[in-house]
């Protein structure tokens, strides 16, 4: 019995994280990205100029301007360094977990729930705020699927994750589902859930597919395994490192544009504005070119929360709301939705839009209300720990 006991004591130290802590630089790059990600939702609601489905119909850019356009291509850090950051802190989670002795059983069990959350939550609110119907496939379905198929994947070593995240990444591109029929619904949908995001068979439409996206967050899993395994002072010596990714990132985005072929679904065309046709890269599904130029930012982000976390007044100010928006990222994303919106479900959208400064103001005064919203939800949240929050 005394060497059972040993064993497991002997397992256990070997996966216990040497920072047990919540990171605060991660919070704030998450925080960041959920600030853009609300203006993109308020421009997509209120604005007559707001456009998106960049990738999908390989179409011309459809941006009346350069500031038009800006103002939509900003948000395209968000659901890269979102999901990158979903695998991260599901590494981080998993492995204190172990550490406290939690079996692997129960922890499949929990990321298996998680994910069946999100894809009701994806069905029931966040689809109705697009006034799309409940088969739709957004970011919230595609994680959550991912939190399922990481359930048995993260038993993999991480170097294997590694490497396979980067093949997919690099090359999913290639892949062909010439297999899967398209004359059928559950072909067509199953096809839009795997790789080819579109709008074309309604109802059974989604922008973000399982592929490449399950690779994005396998990047951020194996970030938070290295994470776990490092203490505070190692920890905070990332800046640099974190500095030079984002710097070689934007280097090799600038190199694959270039050269206008590998990496690019919507290369370079001589279309309007060169700005504007430098920067018009896929979304859906994610190229290259656009992976390297948000992933690249996210760097920068979490570079800057390294920084910033240091210095007094870090938990206060701006960068503390940023941090409370960071720490309530599913919340966030829920509420949000629904008080940009200001209509009640089924609510036809009014003929009427907002100028460039007033969507601006409203999205302002929405962040503020946003920000109390979530840190009472937090209070909320650690006084019933075990409750349904805790997937939320």
């Amino acid at each position: 019995m005394r060497r059972g006991s040993s064993v497991q004591q002997a397992k256990t130290s070997v996966v216990r994280p040497k920072t047990s802590a919540r990171l605060p630089f991660i919070d704030f790059a998450r925080g960041v990205v959920m600030v853009l990600m609300a203006w993109d939702h308020v421009s997509g609601f209120w604005n007559r100029y707001h456009h998106g489905g960049e990738g999908i119909l390989g179409r011309r850019p459809p941006f009346v301007n350069l500031t038009w356009f800006l103002a939509r291509f900003v948000s395209h850090y968000c659901a890269p360094t979102f999901i990158f950051l979903a695998g991260t802190a599901l590494a981080l989670s998993t492995a204190k977990r172990l550490g406290r002795g939690e079996s692997q059983g129960r922890i499949t069990l929990r990321m298996i729930k998680r994910g069946l959350v999100l894809l009701l939550l994806e069905a029931l609110v966040v689809a109705p705020a697009f006034d799309l119907p409940p088969t739709y496939f957004g970011v919230i379905a595609c994680i959550g699927v991912c939190f399922i198929i990481f359930s048995i994947y993260r038993r993999l070593p991480p170097i294997v994750i590694l490497i396979l995240s980067l093949v997919i990444v690099l090359n999913h591109p290639f892949l062909d589902l010439s297999f899967i029929p398209r004359d059928t619904w559950w072909g067509w949908y199953l096809r839009v859930i795997i790789h080819e995001p579109n709008f074309d068979w309604w109802p059974y439409v989604g922008l973000y597919p399982i592929i490449p996206w399950i690779g994005v967050m396998g990047l951020g899993w194996c970030f938070g395994v290295y994470l776990s395994r490092r203490d505070p002072e190692q920890i905070r010596a990332l800046k640099v490192p974190l500095l030079a990714a984002g710097g070689a990132s934007y280097l090799l985005w600038f190199v694959v544009r270039w050269l206008n072929g590998y990496g690019n679904l919507l290369p370079r065309r001589g279309w309007g504005d060169p700005i504007i046709d430098w920067l018009y890269v896929s979304k859906y599904p994610p190229s290259l070119a656009f992976l390297l130029w948000t992933l690249g930012g996210m760097s920068l982000f979490l570079a800057l929360g390294l920084y910033l976390q240091d210095r007094r007044g870090f938990n206060r100010g701006i960068t503390g709301v940023i941090l409370t928006f960071g720490r309530t990222p599913l919340f966030f994303y829920i509420t949000h939705l629904w008080l940009y919106r200001v209509r009640l479900p089924g609510v036809a959208r009014p003929r009427f839009s907002l100028p460039l400064f007033p969507t601006l103001a409203f999205w302002l005064v929405g962040l503020f209300i946003l920000w109390q919203l979530c840190l009472r939800y937090e209070r909320l949240k650690r006084r019933h720990p075990n409750s349904i929050l805790q997937y939320i």
